[in-house]
């Protein structure tokens, strides 16, 4: 039986919604681009266009991978954040369109210091440390903006992460997006890592498992396929920022910036915590596309946040 692109997103869309995705028509379409190597505009301008029996097979098959819950993202394996595609599997969480606010943050605080003062020839780079890096999405989309207008030259990177598995994946995107000369990786918990950096930092970053814990349970069913320790922020869900918080005097540079992300929920007791372990930093929050908090914005005394 001949099967068509429109055929064939129709019966996987409805599969889909029968199967509780939110979004089963995009999810589709998704799938089928994948499967045939076009963009979604293709197959919507295209909807009466052949699809061999090979492709169909392969098609349906990767429906059913997503109606069982698997994210869109680990079946194609990869993820677009930041006008980039990166690799991701379930070694690492999938980055979400909300922290993209936080790499636009660093990116303007980045500016903002290279455009106070002349940097003279043999200045040794802003340093910026992405901690939980994760899938290496926040740091590797600021290098790769950098490189674009050719300021690249000016920052060093490290990142970090707990796992050893989640942190491999950030050095394929880092070769990937030809940025990995000029990051340092180590593995450990937050800021006890080995080998340990050169310190002070200019920059921290972190996107850290900011989900209460009895929340993580109730997560739409595509969470449960990514990496818990990525997710479950103990019980109230600022454990991990608890702890971070209380390293930064030891790792920030006077006058430097912290960005963490937190819930939409915490836009008061993230900055209150901030507030009573680091009463001398400045403390902000900005709020994402939405509307909502999203980004606690923190600034070591000797210097303003940008």
């Amino acid at each position: 039986m001949t099967s068509t692109v429109g055929g064939l997103l129709g019966e996987g869309t409805e599969r889909l919604r029968a199967s509780g995705s939110e979004t089963p028509r995009l999810d589709a379409e998704l799938l089928m681009g994948h499967v045939l190597g076009v963009e979604r505009t293709s197959l919507i301008a295209y909807p009466s266009a052949l699809v061999g029996d090979g492709q169909v097979g392969v098609y349906r098959a990767l429906v059913e991978r997503r109606a069982a819950g698997e994210p869109v993202a680990y079946i194609r394996g990869f993820k677009e954040f930041h006008g980039i595609a990166f690799a991701v599997d379930a070694r690492v969480l999938i980055p979400r369109p909300d922290t993209e606010i936080l790499v636009d943050l660093a990116l303007d605080a980045i500016r903002a210091r290279l455009a106070a003062a002349p940097r003279p020839p043999g200045s040794p780079p802003l340093r910026l440390w992405d901690v939980a890096t994760g899938s290496g999405a926040i740091p590797i989309a600021i290098a790769v903006e950098l490189r674009r207008i050719r300021a690249l030259e000016h920052l060093a990177l490290v990142i970090s992460d707990l796992s050893p598995d989640a942190l491999a994946v950030a050095l394929e995107n880092a070769v990937a997006h030809g940025v990995a000369d000029r990051l340092e990786a180590a593995v450990g918990d937050l800021f006890h890592v080995e080998p340990s950096p050169v310190l002070p930092v200019d920059l921290v970053t972190a996107n850290l498992p900011y989900i209460p814990s009895a929340v993580v349970p109730t997560l739409a069913v595509a969470a449960s396929f990514e990496p818990v320790l990525a997710l479950d922020g103990g019980p109230d869900g600022l454990d991990l920022v608890r702890r971070l918080l209380d390293g930064l005097p030891a790792v920030l540079a006077p006058g430097g910036t912290a960005l963490l992300e937190i819930g939409y929920d915490q836009g008061e007791s993230a900055p209150a915590e901030a507030q009573r372990r680091l009463p001398d930093w400045s403390v902000e929050v900005r709020p994402d596309l939405g509307g909502r908090p999203r980004v606690l914005l923190l600034g070591s005394p000797g210097g303003r946040a940008a």
